[in-house]
């Protein structure tokens, strides 16, 4: 058969639902193949908008999302997704063309080495020279961007190897079964908790999966251990529960640092150093067991004592059906940075002034989603806000990348959630600056017919910067700039349009936009002025007395 038909039946094989996309020349005879197939193309309107979606359909259902480019500046356009996945542990499929490898009549034009490229960013990456290959290079691909750590994978399809005949086969897709964690490093590590006096319990993105929430819910109701999570953790465990502390939006100075200072042991489910530090390690500090697929990357503040290597979810069973709560276990001051963190964070949940607080509007939004709706978050100052304020009631409800942290990635994520979603209301809460960054792909989500609502938090600037800039004791400078006019931009793709003038006014068109089809933008002026008193003077004051 036709090599580009046999690798549309290898990705069907693999169970591939989507193919999101910016096509060249050198794909054409894919294109063409897709045609007939199964898998539904969906055409971006650039290659990181393609990247991103596919992404996080991989966050959210653990098979590999796919995207497509083209070769050279279709190809460097997708660097930034590459990273984005491979560090926040979601596994994707790029595809990319290229010229003929065999003959080319066009000398250099628009070639770089793209495997060597993605090397560094990758789980796997290949160029296929030979058609007989395609269906195991497919299969060895898929297996290895779901293998933990998920990731990111790549194949390079040149024109002429497409256009080839090729023997009609693929291979048997077949799991594999994580190794459970060794007996005596497990049993190590109940002796640690029962031995500890003030236990805590952290948990990151490597334990969001559906049956180690069950898991670790269990471990909490049992033992009564207290826990916060990373950003990527938050809604493991149901945030309401009395034992929940908060989220380590920040890496010190905060409330729920002030626990992990107190604590003498750590137990540490799901974190990497990738994500950004919730706590900082120091030589005769406490204590940490780290419990993940795989073994702690050494880092100078990141050195657990042990190392609980395998499957998580088997790890946390066996602990909780082996550990007896202790007596000695002391949680009072745990349960007072409670009540601490629940006064501080409601504090401005009702304040109407407008411009909008970030902290009212993570109140309005918790108060108007319900459980199973979902948030997705670009990259800005207002994501620590939704981090330690939000509660999540659900894992993947909110969604927000704390591994590249790139900006771009919040309108194309809620894009996938709305498609994987269709039942659920979706919110895409991005800084005007992020947004900028793909927001060609409005008009994606207007011709897919997705119901969407986008907050664009407008403050003309780029805020995180200048709130560090601000931190840092330097003037300000060099971070302010010009927007269009949002509402008519909406209006130009398809998309409805708003801007509030007050608090009152934001609610009626909020209430209207999650309650109507169809994608709406809406311009809400947002107020940063607190987040330097509040996050770097006052909450450092305040933890210091605690």
């Amino acid at each position: 058969m036709k090599a580009s038909d046999l690798f549309v039946k290898a990705l069907e094989n693999e169970g591939v639902e989507y193919i999101f996309a910016v096509p060249g020349e050198e794909n054409l005879d894919l294109l063409q193949s897709l045609k007939n197939s199964s898998i539904k193309l969906i055409l971006n309107r650039h290659e990181q908008g393609a990247g991103f979606m596919a992404a996080t359909y991989g966050r959210l259902t653990g098979k590999p999302g796919v995207c497509m480019a083209t070769l050279g500046p279709g190809a460097t356009n997708l660097v930034t997704p590459a990273a984005y996945a491979q560090l926040g542990g979601m596994p994707m499929m790029m595809i990319t063309g290229q010229k003929p490898i065999k003959k080319s009549k066009q000398a250099r034009f628009q070639i770089i080495d793209v495997v060597d490229m993605m090397r560094p960013i990758t789980k796997y990456t290949k160029q296929i020279v030979n058609s007989n290959n395609i269906a195991s290079q497919i299969r060895e691909a898929f297996r290895i961007a779901i293998e933990e750590k998920p990731g990111a994978v790549h194949l390079e399809f040149p024109e002429d190897i497409a256009q080839e005949e090729c023997d009609d086969n693929v291979f048997e897709v077949t799991g594999h079964i994580i190794p459970k964690p060794d007996d005596k490093a497990t049993d190590q590590a109940i002796k640690m908790i029962q031995d500890a006096k003030m236990p805590l319990l952290l948990i990151g993105a490597g334990a969001n999966r559906k049956i180690t929430c069950d898991a670790l819910k269990s471990f909490v109701d049992q033992t009564g251990i207290f826990f916060f999570n990373t950003q990527m953790g938050k809604g493991v465990i149901d945030e309401r529960h009395p034992q929940y502390l908060g989220t380590a939006a920040l890496s010190s100075n905060d409330f729920v640092h002030a626990a992990i200072e107190a604590a003498d042991l750590i137990i540490n489910v799901g974190h990497d150093v990738i994500e950004k530090p919730p706590f900082f390690m120091k030589q005769g500090g406490k204590k940490v067991i780290h419990i993940n697929f795989s073994p702690a990357e050494v880092d100078p503040v990141y050195f657990p004592q042990l190392n609980v290597v395998g499957d998580i979810t088997n790890a946390i069973k066996k602990i909780t059906s082996n550990i007896a709560k202790q007596s000695h276990w002391e949680f009072e001051f745990f349960e007072k940075v409670k009540k601490e963190v629940a006064g501080h964070l409601s504090k401005y949940f009702e304040d109407e002034r407008f411009p909008t607080l970030p902290q009212r509007l993570v109140n309005i939004l918790r108060n108007k989603l319900a459980s199973e709706d979902f948030i997705t978050l670009d990259n800005g100052v207002y994501k620590l806000w939704f981090a330690r304020n939000y509660v999540c009631h659900q894992p993947n409800t909110l969604l927000l990348d704390n591994a590249l942290a790139s900006m771009g990635a919040g309108l194309p994520s809620a894009m996938m959630v709305k498609i994987l979603n269709p039942e659920k209301r979706v919110v895409s809460v991005c800084g005007d600056g992020g947004f900028m960054m793909n927001s060609q792909e409005m008009e994606t989500a207007v011709r897919l017919g997705l119901n969407l609502t986008v907050i664009i938090l407008n403050d003309s600037a780029y805020g995180m910067i200048k709130w560090k800039q601000e931190d840092m004791g330097f003037e300000d400078f060099g971070l302010d700039y010009k927007n269009p006019d949002f509402v008519k931009y909406a209006e130009s793709y398809g998309a409805n349009g708003y801007r509030p003038e007050s608090d009152g006014d934001f609610q009626k068109i909020l209430d209207h936009c999650l309650n109507t089809d169809g994608v709406h933008l809406i311009d809400l002026p947002v107020d940063y002025s607190l987040n330097h008193p509040i996050l770097n003077v006052m909450l450092k004051e305040k933890v210091d007395k605690l």
